[in-house]
């Protein structure tokens, strides 16, 4: 387990990148299955092919925004760290994400801000989620509360 980081050990503009997702039929489909969302330009490869202006299957976005989000906390970088999820800004969809992509993420300290109450602190990170070909297919900024290191005052 890696141990757990503070508010204190960030400064804006600390960057870090995570390793990589193979975006499968199976991330697909099983998210089609937990939200409903049986959209044909996810799951029907012969409409897309008819229909869609991509030809092919593409991936739903929130499933890339979610994989984004397992893929900051398996690097570790936050990994038991934030108090509390407090919003996403700014996210925009740049690229398909198909079957067969692989994704990573890059991310930036963008912003900190103490709080009034000293344990605790605001930080907020520029996600942008890239494919194999090093192309922005999404990006976002993610707002955290984290916790400052007992007796430090603002």
């Amino acid at each position: 387990m890696l141990p757990q980081k503070y508010y204190e050990d960030f400064k804006v503009g600390d960057k870090f990148t995570t390793q990589s997702v193979t975006v499968t039929e199976a991330h697909v489909i099983n998210f089609a299955c937990l939200t409903g969302d049986w959209n044909p330009l996810h799951v029907d490869e012969e409409w897309c092919k008819k229909n869609s202006m991509f030809g092919t299957r593409v991936a739903h976005g929130p499933l890339t925004f979610a994989l984004s989000l397992g893929l900051g906390h398996l690097a570790g970088f936050i990994q038991h760290s934030a108090m509390a999820f407090l919003g996403i800004d700014n996210l925009r969809a740049k690229l398909p994400v198909l079957i067969g992509d692989t994704i990573h993420l890059e991310a930036e300290v963008i912003d900190m801000r103490e709080t009034r109450k000293p344990d605790r602190g605001i930080f907020q990170l520029r996600y942008t989620i890239k494919n194999q070909r090093d192309e922005v297919v999404m990006e976002y900024d993610l707002s955290l509360m984290m916790p400052r290191r007992q007796g430090r005052q603002a």
